[in-house]
C-alpha cells in the first residue's frame, strides 16, 4: 500500500519528487508509519514533504530530532510524541526502524492489536509509553531479554491478558514500570522485581495480582511510588517495606491483606502518603508510624485494627489527613493531638474511642472536617473548637458528650453541617448562630438542650434541615423561621413548644417534612400548609390544636400524615375519610365523618359535582375538536405527501426525500451505499442502528466521515411511545422529534445534524461522526483510566454548556429528557457534545405534563417519576448523575451498588467514609480540592427537591470554578456556534 501512495504522490506532485527521493531514512519510515495508521483528525497532515517543502523535517509536529543530528544533512529522530491524537489501527512497525529513537509516546489513542516484538530490539529506546490504548494479548517475552537502554515503560490502561509479565523484571536499567489496569490472569508479583534496583515507580494497580507481597520489595532503595492497590493480594505487608528509604507514596488499598501494619516505617524519612484502607489488617497501629517526619496522609479505614491510638500521634509534625474509620480502636486520644500537626481532615468514626475531645485539634488553624461519630467520647466540646473558624463539617453524633456547646461554635462562618445528635449536651442555642451564614444542616436531636429557639435561626440564608427532636425546648416556634425559604426538613418532635403555629409558612416552598408532634402547640392548623408543593410528611399529633382540618390539606401528596390526639372538630375533608387515613385523626372526638356529617358532605359533593359536570362538558368539546383537527391534518398530509410516499407505496423504494440543515458535499447515494455493510454498525439502540459512513471517496482515499442513524420501521415501540410526548402528541415519532429539535439549533456542544432522509416508513438521520463514541462506553468499557481528571472535567463543562444552551438560549426552552452518559458523544479531542434528541421537548414557563416517562434507569429525577411534570430541573438531575459517573467510575445502577442507585450510594459512602471512599481510584492523582468541589456540584444537582438544584447556567459557572485554569480559558474563548 505504501509504494502505491508514494507513486501517486510523485505523479500528482512532480515538484515533490526530488524531496521524496532524498528523504532521510528516519523520515521515510515516519511516512510509512503514518500510512499504516488511521488519522481521522488529520493530526499528522503536516508529515508530507511535498505539501510543505519549506518546512524543515525536524520541524514536523510531534517530533524531536537529536541535537547532534538536527542540523546535519541526515537528521535522526530522537522523540516521537503522538499522545492523545485519536489515532487508530495496529502498532506501525516502521517506527521500529528509527534507530536513534529515545522516546516513543503513543499513549491515549485507540490503537489495538498485539504489542510488536520489534520494540525490544530498538537500540536507543529509553522511554516507551503505550498506555491508554486497546492493545491486547500477552506481553511479548522478548521484552524481558531486550531493551538494552530502556528506563521507563508504561502499558497501563490496555487490554493485555495472560500471565503477569514477570520477565520485565529482567530489564535491569528500568526506572518506571507502569502496567496498571490490565486484565492479566491471576498472577503473583515475582520476587525478581526486587532485583530492579533502579526502580523509582512501580504502578501495578488493578492487575489481578494474587498471593503475598514479595519481601524483595524492600530492596528497592530508589523506589518513590509503590502502588499495588485494587488487587487481590493476601498475607501480611512484609516488614521489609521499612527499607524503602526513598519512598514518598505507598498505595495498598482494596486488597485482602491481613496481619499487622509492620514496624519500622517511622524510619522512612520521605514517606508522605500511606494508604492501606479496605483490607483485613488487624492488631495495633505501630507507634513508630507517626514518627515518619513527613507523613501527611494516613488512610487505614475499613480494617480490623484494635488497641489504642498510639500516643506518638501527637508528634506527627506533618499529618493533615487521618482516616481510621470502621475499625475496633479503643481508648483515649492523646491530649495534645493536633498541637504539632497541621490537621485538616480527621475521621475516626465507627470505633470505640473514649475520653475527651483533645482541645488542641485545631491548634494549627487548618481543621476543616471533624468526624468522630459513633464512638464513646465523653465530656464537653472544647471551647477551642469554637474558635476554629476553618471548620466546615462537624459530625459528633452518638457519643456521650455533655455540657454546653461553646457559644462561638454555633456561629462558625464556614460551617455547613453541625451534627451533635445522640449525646447528653445541654444549654441553649446561642444567638451567635446568626453568624453561621453557611449553615445548611443543624442536627441536634436526642440531647438535653433547653430554652427557646432563638429568632436568629430565621436569619440563616442556607438552612435546609433543622432537626432538634427529643430535647427540652420551650416557648413558641419563632415567627422568623418562616422567612427561611431554603428550609426542607423541620423536626422538633417531643419538646415543650407552645403557642400557635406562625403564619407565613407558605414561604416554605421546599419543605418536605414537618414534624411538630408531642409538643404543646395550640390554635388552628394553618391553611397555608396546603400550599406547600413538595410536603410529603406532616405530623402534628399529640398537641392541643383546635378548629377544623383545613380542606386545603387535600392538595398535599402525603406519604405520612398524623394529627391524632389534638382537639380538632368539625367535618373531615372528603379525601381524608378514606381507609388509608383511618389512623391519622385518632383522639379527636370533635371530628365527624359518615352519617353524622352527611349534610356537610352532601353540600361539598354538590359543589364538586357541578365542577365535575362542567369539566366533563369541556373535555367532550375538546375531544371533538381534537378529532376534527386530526382529520384535517391527515387530509392535508394525503394531499401534499406525494413527494415520494406514493412511489414507496407502489413499491418504488429508490425515491428519498432529503432535507439538509447544513451545506453538504454528499447526496443520498453516498449515504445509502454505506448501509449495506453491517461491519459499519457502531451502535444499536431502541430506535435503530447507527452506522459509520465514509462518504465522497476520491483518488486520495479520504472522505467525509458521518454517523447515520437508521431508524427501525416501527420507530422502536418504547422509544416511539416516549417520542409521542416529545412532540406534544400528534403522533410525532422519534424521527420527527429529533429533526424538529436538531434542525433548528446550533451550538458547539450539540451534535450537528447534517441532513435527514425519508422514503416511506424508512428514515435516516445523518450526524457528524464522533470518533471516540459515547462517554458511557469509554468510561465503563474498560478504558475509564484513559480519561484523566482534566479530560473528565472538560467533558462535564462541555456537556453542561450544551444543556445550558438548550435551557437558557432556546425559545422556548428545550428539555432533553434523556440525559445520560451514552447520549454524550466525544470527538477526536475528547470534547463532548450532547446527542439523541428523540424524546426532547420544548416547554413553557409552567411545568409541562406528560403521559409517560422518558429517560433511562438511574437518571430519572424523582419528582418526574411520580408527578409526570417535566422542567429543566429534570435534566439537571440527570446531568448530576452523569457527573457522579465521571467522579466515581460507577454505572448509575447495577449489582455493585446493591439495592441503591448511584446518587444514594454516593451519599451513603460520603456520610460513612468521606469523599475519597466514593471517588474513582483512577483519579488518585487528581487535586483533592478540585474533585471534592466537583462532587459538591454533582450532589447539589441531584438534590431530591427540584428547587434545590441549580440551573444549568449555574452548573457551568460552578464547574468552571472547580478548575481555575479552565475558567480562565473559557473567558478567553468566545462561544462558538456551528
Amino acid at each position: 500500500m505504501t509504494p502505491l501512495l508514494l507513486l501517486l504522490l510523485l505523479l500528482l506532485l512532480p515538484s515533490a519528487a526530488a524531496a521524496a527521493a532524498s528523504l532521510p531514512a528516519d523520515f521515510a519510515n515516519l511516512l510509512a508509519a503514518k500510512a499504516a495508521l488511521s488519522d481521522l483528525s488529520s493530526a499528522l497532515a503536516a508529515w508530507d514533504p511535498g505539501l510543505s517543502p519549506s518546512l524543515s523535517l525536524c520541524r514536523w509536529p510531534h517530533l524531536l530530532c537529536s541535537q547532534s543530528a538536527a542540523s546535519s544533512s541526515s537528521p535522526a529522530v530522537a522523540s516521537v510524541l503522538l499522545s492523545n491524537l485519536s489515532l487508530t489501527g495496529e502498532f506501525p512497525r516502521p517506527l521500529c526502524q528509527l534507530l536513534s529513537l529515545a522516546r516513543l509516546d503513543l499513549s491515549y489513542n485507540d490503537m489495538s492489536g498485539r504489542l510488536p516484538d520489534c520494540l525490544a530490539a530498538m537500540p536507543s529506546l529509553r522511554h516507551l509509553d503505550l498506555s491508554g490504548n486497546g492493545f491486547s494479548g500477552e506481553v511479548p517475552r522478548s521484552y524481558g531479554a531486550g531493551f538494552p537502554s530502556l528506563l521507563t515503560i508504561s502499558l497501563a490502561g490496555n487490554e493485555l491478558s495472560g500471565a503477569f509479565p514477570a520477565f520485565l523484571a529482567n530489564v535491569s536499567a528500568l526506572e518506571e514500570l507502569r502496567l496498571a489496569y490490565n486484565p492479566f490472569a491471576p498472577s503473583p508479583l515475582p520476587e525478581a522485581v526486587g532485583g530492579v534496583l533502579g526502580l523509582r515507580v512501580l504502578w501495578l494497580a488493578g492487575c489481578n495480582l494474587v498471593g503475598k507481597m514479595p519481601t524483595s520489595i524492600g530492596s528497592l532503595k530508589s523506589l518513590v511510588n509503590l502502588d499495588l492497590s485494587t488487587n487481590n493480594l493476601t498475607g501480611e505487608i512484609p516488614s521489609s517495606i521499612g527499607g524503602l528509604e526513598s519512598v514518598v507514596q505507598v498505595e495498598l488499598y482494596s486488597n485482602q491483606l491481613t496481619g499487622s501494619v509492620p514496624q519500622g516505617m517511622g524510619a522512612l524519612n520521605k514517606l508522605r502518603f500511606f494508604d492501606a484502607a479496605m483490607n483485613q489488617l488487624s492488631g495495633e497501629i505501630p507507634a513508630d508510624l507517626f514518627r515518619a517526619p513527613r507523613l501527611e496522609s494516613l488512610h487505614l479505614y475499613q480494617n480490623e485494627l484494635t488497641g489504642r491510638v498510639p500516643a506518638t500521634l501527637a508528634d506527627a509534625a506533618a499529618l493533615n489527613d487521618l482516616r481510621l474509620v470502621s475499625n475496633r480502636l479503643v481508648g483515649e486520644l492523646p491530649p495534645e493531638f493536633g498541637k504539632n500537626s497541621p490537621l485538616e481532615f480527621l475521621d475516626l468514626s465507627d470505633n470505640r474511642i473514649s475520653g475527651e475531645i483533645p482541645a488542641t485539634l485545631c491548634s494549627a488553624g487548618k481543621l476543616e472536617q471533624l468526624l468522630v461519630l459513633n464512638n464513646e467520647l465523653v465530656g464537653p466540646i472544647p471551647e477551642e473548637l469554637g474558635q476554629c473558624r476553618t471548620l466546615t463539617r462537624v459530625r459528633l453524633p452518638n457519643n456521650r458528650l455533655s455540657g454546653a456547646v461553646p457559644p462561638d461554635m454555633w456561629g462558625l462562618p464556614h460551617l455547613y453541617l453541625l451534627e451533635l445528635a445522640g449525646n447528653a449536651l445541654s444549654g441553649a442555642i446561642a444567638p451567635a448562630i446568626a453568624m453561621a451564614r453557611n449553615l445548611s444542616q443543624l442536627l441536634i436531636s436526642d440531647n438535653r438542650f433547653v430554652g427557646a429557639l432563638p429568632p436568629e435561626l430565621g436569619t440563616l440564608p442556607n438552612l435546609f434541615e433543622l432537626s432538634a427532636a427529643n430535647n427540652m425546648f420551650f416557648g413558641p416556634l419563632p415567627a422568623s423561621l418562616t422567612v427561611v425559604t431554603t428550609l426542607g426538613r423541620l423536626d422538633l418532635r417531643n419538646n415543650s413548644l407552645s403557642g400557635e403555629l406562625p403564619r407565613g409558612v407558605r414561604r416554605w416552598q421546599k419543605l418536605t417534612q414537618l414534624d411538630l408532634a408531642d409538643n404543646r402547640l395550640t390554635g388552628g392548623i394553618p391553611e397555608e400548609l396546603g400550599e406547600l408543593p413538595v410536603l410529603n410528611s406532616l405530623d402534628l399529633s399529640n398537641n392541643e390544636l383546635t378548629g377544623e382540618v383545613p380542606v386545603q390539606l387535600e392538595n398535599l401528596k402525603l406519604s405520612m400524615f398524623n394529627v391524632s390526639n389534638n382537639r380538632l372538630a368539625g367535618a373531615l375533608p372528603p379525601l381524608f375519610t378514606g381507609e388509608m387515613y383511618k389512623d391519622s385523626f385518632l383522639g379527636n372526638p370533635g371530628l365527624c365523618s359518615g352519617g353524622s356529617c352527611a349534610t356537610a358532605r352532601r353540600a361539598r359533593a354538590g359543589r364538586r359535582g357541578l365542577v365535575g359536570s362542567v369539566t366533563a362538558s369541556l373535555l367532550t368539546v375538546a375531544g371533538v375538536l381534537l378529532l376534527l383537527g386530526v382529520a384535517w391534518f391527515l387530509r392535508k398530509c394525503m394531499s401534499h405527501g406525494g413527494h415520494g410516499t406514493e412511489n414507496d407505496a407502489a413499491g418504488d423504494k429508490s425515491r428519498w426525500v432529503v432535507t439538509s440543515f447544513h451545506k453538504t458535499e454528499f447526496d443520498e447515494e453516498d449515504i445509502l451505499s454505506c448501509l449495506d455493510d453491517e461491519d459499519n454498525v457502531v451502535g444499536t439502540g431502541a430506535a435503530g442502528k447507527v452506522y459509520k459512513a465514509v462518504l465522497g471517496h476520491g483518488g486520495d482515499g479520504n472522505g467525509a466521515v458521518v454517523a447515520v442513524k437508521k431508524l427501525w420501521a416501527n420507530g422502536g415501540e418504547v422509544k416511539k411511545a416516549a417520542a409521542v410526548e416529545a412532540g406534544g402528541g400528534g403522533g410525532k415519532d422519534t424521527f420527527e422529534a429529533e429533526v424538529a429539535t436538531l434542525g433548528r439549533i446550533r451550538h458547539k456542544n450539540i451534535v450537528k445534524l447534517w441532513c435527514c432522509l425519508r422514503s416511506g416508513d424508512r428514515r435516516l438521520l445523518v450526524y457528524e461522526y464522533m470518533p471516540n463514541g459515547s462517554l458511557g462506553d469509554l468510561l465503563h468499557g474498560g478504558k475509564g483510566g484513559l480519561l484523566d481528571w482534566p479530560a473528565r472535567h472538560r467533558v462535564m463543562v462541555d456537556a453542561a454548556e450544551g444543556l445550558a444552551y438548550l435551557h437558557h438560549d432556546c425559545a422556548p426552552p428545550i428539555v432533553h429528557r434523556d440525559v445520560k452518559s451514552n447520549n454524550i458523544l466525544l470527538d477526536a479531542d475528547l470534547r463532548a457534545k450532547v446527542a439523541d434528541f428523540g424524546v426532547a421537548r420544548a416547554v413553557s414557563s409552567a411545568p409541562a405534563a406528560v403521559s409517560s416517562i422518558a429517560g433511562s434507569c438511574g437518571y430519572i429525577a424523582p419528582e418526574y417519576s411520580y408527578t409526570l411534570r417535566i422542567t429543566e430541573k429534570s435534566d439537571v438531575f440527570s446531568f448530576g448523575v452523569v457527573m457522579l459517573e465521571l467522579l466515581t467510575g460507577k454505572m448509575p445502577a447495577g449489582p455493585e451498588l446493591g439495592e441503591k442507585d448511584l446518587v444514594r450510594w454516593v451519599c451513603g459512602g460520603v456520610e460513612r467514609n468521606g469523599v475519597d471512599s466514593v471517588l474513582d481510584p483512577r483519579l488518585a492523582a487528581a487535586p483533592m480540592d478540585e474533585t471534592r468541589r466537583a462532587l459538591n456540584v454533582a450532589l447539589l444537582s441531584t438534590s431530591s427537591l427540584p428547587i434545590n438544584r441549580p440551573s444549568m447556567r449555574s452548573v457551568v459557572k460552578l464547574l468552571l470554578e472547580v478548575r481555575p485554569e479552565s475558567k480562565e480559558k473559557a473567558m478567553e474563548e468566545k462561544p462558538l456556534l456551528v
